[in-house]
């Protein structure tokens, strides 16, 4: 096992980690009042500072052309003033949302008087890996705060610059509620050996790590790390269109579910169409894809329904694209799209349309992801968009977080049992 050394390298981390632990320990503590004091003091500063964050983002875009970094990569690195003020407004969202700490989640009385409580306390000290969403810095940041946790940030070397910007803005919200500085930290560094500490060298003061990333991260993160892992390891999403589905609805969700943004891990990577309506809905699902630019990679049935579909491989089943590109395929029935999604996909997020609500009640219950919607877009796998202010990632795991990874996630809980003499008998 790993342990931080006396390199440079060895003593920042080890100082980020000291750092970290003590200031853990006043964040549990620390009121509602003065939490969102520092969120909503960061929020204006961001506002403020606009001119510095996009500045320093254009910089990290023109190095990440440089590399050769594709579309979909750039596309998540990109800042611009809607995103920016957008992620404002998670920080101020954030800081709206009950403090979870100290919640009682439980109470009961036992017969001999004892009264037991589960209440919520936060996890301690949390790392966070990710690569090129500059804008997880503040939500890390923000659902880390909030829900009591210390939290020490490592973005990859694509998203330093705007990360940095970003996260000098949370430090003045600190700083103006008088909280320690050291309670949001960033690695100052983007030695990939840095990674490896916070995996494998810091579980003295490391509880908990959240990678954010491509596939290759969190394969990593999942075999090297030493302490717990939350997190999930691909997007493949499914849309199944049912027969019962109302034409209108279904292109809109099969398009926006695709397209609206590809690089998010909620895009869909696969259309399922029952056979049943393959004959009035394929046909025109596949046209608004093609035409609107997605290459669609098809079976059989598919390829026949429009010349332009390519033949699809066993692997196009398995993918998560992160572009353009969506797998396409005819199934027996809602029965036949839970057994593909089942046999292929990954347990993140899945969507059915159809009008039978019977239908709906039946892949809702026998998909077994994350997620599972009906008549909505999968694009809505997102923190933000369940109310909960902002997200680290959707969690595909079913031990301790599933889902959005939130504030509550980002909590555990202890038991708390007031008696008045009670002694157990022998």
């Amino acid at each position: 096992m790993m342990t931080p050394d006396d390199t440079a390298l060895g003593a920042t981390m080890q100082r980020l980690g000291q750092q970290a632990l003590a200031a853990a320990k006043v964040l549990a503590y620390a009121t509602r009042s003065t939490k969102d004091a520092a969120l909503e003091a960061a929020a204006a500063a961001l506002r403020a500072r606009a001119p510095d964050v996009l500045a320093a983002n254009a910089r990290d875009l023109d190095a990440a052309r440089a590399r050769g970094l594709g579309a979909a990569l750039l596309d998540r690195l990109r800042l611009d003033d809607a995103r920016l003020e957008s992620v404002a407004i998670g920080l101020e969202q954030v800081a709206g949302l009950p403090d979870p700490i100290g919640a009682v989640t439980a109470e009961w009385t036992r017969p001999n008087g004892l009264v037991i409580q589960r209440v919520r306390v936060p996890l301690g000290v949390v790392a966070i890996i990710f690569e090129s969403r500059p804008n997880v810095t503040a939500d890390a940041g923000a659902l880390c705060l909030k829900s009591g946790n210390a939290v020490i940030l490592r973005p990859g070397s694509e998203s330093a610059r705007s990360s940095a910007a970003i996260h000098a803005c949370l430090e003045a919200g600190l700083e103006a509620a008088g909280l320690a500085l050291t309670s949001i930290q960033l690695v100052p560094t983007t030695d990939r050996e840095a990674v490896r500490y916070l995996l494998a060298g810091m579980t003295d003061f490391v509880d908990v790590v959240v990678p954010r990333g491509g596939k290759s991260l969190i394969e990593r993160v999942q075999r090297e790390a030493r302490v717990p892992v939350i997190g999930h390891l691909d997007g493949n999403c499914h849309v199944y269109v049912d027969a019962d589905a109302d034409p209108r609805m279904a292109r809109e969700i099969v398009l926006n579910a695709k397209l609206r943004r590809t690089g998010v891990c909620g895009a869909a990577e696969t259309l399922l169409v029952d056979r049943a309506a393959a004959g009035a809905l394929l046909a025109p699902l596949l046209r608004a894809l093609l035409d609107a630019g997605c290459e669609v990679r098809g079976d059989a049935q598919c390829q026949a329904a429009d010349a332009r579909v390519r033949a699809a491989s066993e692997d196009d089943w398995y993918t998560e694209y992160l572009d353009a590109i969506i797998a396409a395929r005819v199934v027996e029935g809602v029965d036949g799209a839970i057994e593909h999604i089942a046999r292929y996909g990954s347990a993140h997020t899945e969507s059915i349309v159809t009008a039978n609500p019977v239908t709906a009640a039946r892949f809702l219950e026998r998909v077994d992801s994350a997620i599972v919607l009906h008549n909505a877009s999968t694009q809505f796998a997102d923190g933000g968009e369940f109310g909960m202010g902002a997200e680290i990632g959707i969690s595909t795991d079913k031990f301790h977080a599933r889902g959005p990874v939130g504030v509550e996630q980002l909590t555990s809980y202890k038991y708390v049992v007031r008696g008045s003499g009670q002694v157990r008998p022998p």
